[in-house]
């Protein structure tokens, strides 16, 4: 059976960008479809990290997308440069007046979700959107189906929100793969477990070992990573080798140790597409873009893509102007370049190449040092992790 619904804005994928760009478009009186092939409890219970820049978070508060940002986040102030066995902490409010929250992405999720929901959104869960059509055409067209057949969502816009295996990218770009790409040689091992914190604020450890960082996640769980190689099985660890790992990445200090009850890997992986718009179509968020998580920029770098689609959206729908449309993939792509770049300099200054030669090592180092001794080098540290001013014309 086939179903054929008709709305402004079609949104594919139910994450932080296609939802909280749903929220706003709603203020602004225009309707749309969110549609993701996962079920809700899929979304929600896929436990994923989440530091919040300080934009980020008063965007959330004062649209009402989140009600628990400021009650169940944590506000953190700093955070740790370890290495040669000595911490350095960046000041956040000292040197930008900004601070971060740690609050987790899937926690951000369930609110969104709440809220959408509540205020009558057309949201729709296991739904798999299959191609997108007519991107320079007026009325352009996602094909999906559920389980009851095929579904078409006829729109006045499409917006591809689905991921860094993003349905929508082709008809922006020409293939789902089209864009500025690059794999890293290590990633995390991640890992939770029920024991109290083990710093106040994240501890980010470069060691002659490899990198580590101390995380939180509740007064009782707590997220843990380490440097490892992309191709290694989690389960190849004890939980006795995985403590080993972390304890001494981090020296000086001594890790709360609890019964670890999820472990995984997270490949590091760069990307941009080439294009963020065609037409009628454009694409925010991971389907945008990806970054190593050492920075994170992740969901902070897709609430600034939903703020300018946003405006230029607004723009096109209710006064019938494409000019800030036709500005939104050269704005966007500004702040994306920056996180890239900010992200980078994180993941090789804090992480021990596979190849790093005696020379590499001391260099680190001497890096590291002038980021921390020097009031400019931790005040960048400060702005780009805390985040910039969004963009909010075009």
């Amino acid at each position: 059976m086939s179903q054929t619904v008709r709305t402004r804005v079609a949104i594919i994928g139910a994450g932080p960008a296609g939802l909280l760009l749903s929220h706003l478009l709603a203020k602004s009186g225009i309707d749309s479809v969110v549609i993701d092939q996962r079920s809700r409890e899929e979304i929600e219970s896929t436990i994923r990290a989440g530091i919040l820049e300080h934009g980020t978070v008063q965007l959330l508060d004062e649209t009402g997308a989140s009600r628990r940002v400021l009650t169940g986040g944590h506000r953190h102030d700093g955070i740790e440069l370890r290495f040669e066995g000595e911490g350095h902490r960046i000041d956040f409010p000292g040197l930008t007046g900004r601070s971060v929250w740690l609050y987790p992405q899937h926690e951000a999720l369930k609110d969104l979700i709440a809220v959408r929901l509540e205020e009558g959104q057309d949201l729709r869960f296991g739904v798999t959107a299959l191609r997108v059509e007519g991107a320079d055409s007026d009325r352009p067209r996602v094909f999906a189906e559920d389980e009851n057949g095929a579904l078409e969502i006829d729109a006045e816009f499409v917006v591809g929100a689905d991921g860094s295996r993003s349905v929508a990218r082709e008809a922006v770009t020409g293939s789902q793969t089209g864009g500025y790409f690059r794999e890293y040689p290590f990633a995390w091992f991640g890992i939770l477990c029920e024991a109290p914190p083990s710093s106040e604020e994240l501890i980010y450890s470069n060691s002659p070992n490899g990198f580590a960082l101390i995380s939180q996640r509740s007064d009782t769980v707590q997220r843990m990573y380490f440097q490892c190689d992309p191709e290694v099985d989690p389960a190849s660890f004890t939980e006795e080798q995985l403590w080993h790992e972390l304890q001494v990445r981090v020296p000086g200090t001594t890790l709360k140790q609890g019964h670890i009850f999820q472990r995984d890997v997270l490949r590091f992986r760069s990307f941009v597409a080439h294009e963020l718009r065609r037409g009628r179509v454009a694409l925010i968020g991971d389907a945008a873009h990806t970054v190593p998580p050492t920075g994170a920029k992740g969901m902070n770098l897709a609430v600034a893509d939903v703020i300018l689609l946003d405006v230029a959206l607004r723009a096109l729908l209710l006064e019938n102007d494409s000019r800030p449309l036709d500005r939104f993939a050269d704005v966007a792509s500004d702040r994306i370049w920056k996180a890239q770049h900010f992200s980078w300099w994180m993941t090789s200054m804090l992480h021990v190449a596979p190849d790093a030669s005696d020379f590499d090592r001391r260099r680190q180092v001497g890096e590291l040092r002038s980021v921390v001794e020097s009031e400019a080098g931790r005040r960048y540290l400060a702005e780009a992790y805390t985040g910039w001013p969004f963009a909010t014309t075009l």
